[in-house]
């Protein structure tokens, strides 16, 4: 008789490191030495070289905040479908950190975590990627890259509108065990996708929308212009609607002006 395999939640093992330069980077190693698995989670409580979105730096403070970063199989999922795993783990997320903000928390797109109009986070997601069938890319391991402002009070003045949960609330928070809810979190959500597609999934996503059907400015080139945000589609465009045109933005098209 045949057994199916014993898949361990999200958090198992649960790696705490004092420093590295990006749990990201220390996960990605992991996957490419076989030395992690599905659900592999780390923890820093100091990231010397964090990662943002389009290369930028991801800049916390010592001992204040989260930084997490959890190994992934994608399976079933393809390539063509990474929205679909973004998604996934922004509105993961986005439940975790509104159990203890509130309503004011939105997913700003494609996946910044805002409360009201202040950054409360963000996800970074890295994938391997080997040699398939055809030549199409095989996907093989994903990394999600999770930075939360948990107790942090005072931010570098680079940082143009940062919160954290201790100024939201005005409570300090153990990161260590945050991660851990939000482990499980994620395991909810991704367990949810795979057995049951994207559908739920993608209208949460929408449904806690940052501006959703409000007016805002955008930046495209060197030109600002004025338009409502409408959604996110399926694969992943920002959709927007002005002049009565609906226009269509992939990611990194277009800058926010906040």
């Amino acid at each position: 008789m045949q057994h199916k395999p014993v898949i361990k939640p999200f958090g198992s093992p649960f790696i705490e490191l004092l420093t590295v330069d990006s749990t990201n980077n220390y996960a990605l190693s992991l996957s490419r030495e076989g030395m992690a698995q599905h659900g592999t989670a780390i923890f820093a409580h100091e990231q010397t070289a964090g990662k943002g979105q389009m290369g930028r730096q991801w800049l916390t403070e010592k001992g204040a905040n989260m930084a997490l970063s959890i190994v992934l199989q994608p399976k079933p999922l393809q390539l063509s479908q990474q929205f679909q795993l973004s998604a996934c783990i922004a509105v993961a997320v986005h439940k975790f950190y509104s159990n203890y903000a509130g309503e004011d928390t939105k997913i700003k797109w494609p996946n910044d975590l805002y409360w009201q109009d202040r950054k409360a986070g963000g996800i970074l997601i890295e994938s391997i990627v080997g040699s398939g069938e055809a030549g199409v890319g095989s996907w093989k391991w994903a990394v999600a890259g999770i930075g939360l402002n948990i107790n942090q009070t005072e931010f570098s003045p680079d940082l143009p509108n940062p919160v954290s949960l201790k100024q939201i609330t005005g409570k300090n928070f153990d990161s260590v065990q945050l991660a851990k809810e939000l482990c499980s979190s994620i395991d909810h959500y991704f367990t949810w996708l795979i057995n049951d597609g994207f559908a739920d999934i993608y209208k949460e996503y929408n449904d806690c929308l940052y501006k959703l059907n409000e007016t805002v400015k955008l930046k495209k080139n060197n030109s600002v212009f004025i338009t409502t945000i409408k959604g996110v589609s399926p694969a992943g465009q920002l959709i927007t609607y002005n002049d009565s045109m609906e226009e269509r933005f992939e990611f990194g098209e277009v800058t926010w002006m906040i």
